[in-house]
């Protein structure tokens, strides 16, 4: 391993699941977890003090909720990158944690080699999903909300294209072959995108698409599906 270890801290408020979580990251040798805490208050506190690379949050918890902890930490603008971790796929406050700045949520039975993988995504800059589900969860919650005006600048018609292709969970060299543009170009794209609507990532211009009305959601959804990366396509499975 070269290089520091991607710091760690492990939010939930059931003692199993925080232990076990925290011994699974802690068994890879480029990941470390550097504290644990039963709910948002504590979450809060150790954040500020440990200054992890990446928060893993449950939703559900006593005191203060994961959700509200995410809206904090995104509003005092902590480069700590927050990860769900739910039980419930199909939830009003995951789809809430997402709007508010979380870099994606996995399930909670989700094996400890895709939590493994997803720590080290996050840690990287790039937005975790389970393609499937949070598909499903955005098109759930958009159905019931009038559209809304994009942010920021117009875009143009190939940024619009770029972004529908992004919701569709593709890479840039996917949305290149698909769009027959080069991937150095998709980037270039990309960024202004997330520049124009001002998010600090993929899955937040994702968020933002559903939103707005540009993706609409299909009649219907499945069910399954193995994570995702939102990203550059160098994490993809």
């Amino acid at each position: 391993m070269t290089g520091a270890p991607i710091r760690v801290v492990v939010v939930d408020d059931q003692d199993l699941v925080r232990i076990g979580l925290a011994r699974i990251l802690d068994g890879e040798p480029d990941l470390k977890v550097v504290g644990t805490a039963g709910d948002g208050q504590e979450a809060l506190r150790l954040v500020e003090r440990a200054r992890p690379d990446v928060c893993l949050m449950d939703i559900r918890m006593p005191r203060l909720d994961g959700l509200t902890a995410t809206e904090e930490l995104a509003r005092c603008g902590s480069a700590t990158r927050v990860l769900v971790l739910t039980t419930f796929d199909l939830d009003e406050l995951v789809y809430r944690a997402l709007r508010a700045g979380a870099a994606g949520f996995l399930l909670k039975d989700a094996p400890a080699e895709e939590l493994v993988r997803a720590v080290r995504v996050v840690a990287a800059g790039d937005a975790v999903l389970a393609p499937t589900t949070t598909r499903r969860l955005l098109e759930t919650f958009a159905r019931h909300r009038p559209p809304v005006a994009l942010p920021g600048e117009p875009l143009t018609d190939r940024e619009r294209d770029v972004l529908v292709a992004m919701s569709g969970g593709l890479s840039n060299v996917e949305i290149g072959e698909r769009l027959f543009i080069a991937e150095s170009t998709v980037r270039t794209h990309v960024n202004r995108l997330l520049t124009k609507l001002g998010v600090r990532d993929r899955l937040q211009a994702v968020v933002l698409a559903y939103e707005c009305g540009l993706v609409q959601p299909h009649p219907a959804s499945g069910r399954g599906g193995s994570s995702r990366t939102v990203g550059d396509g160098r994490h993809m499975g």
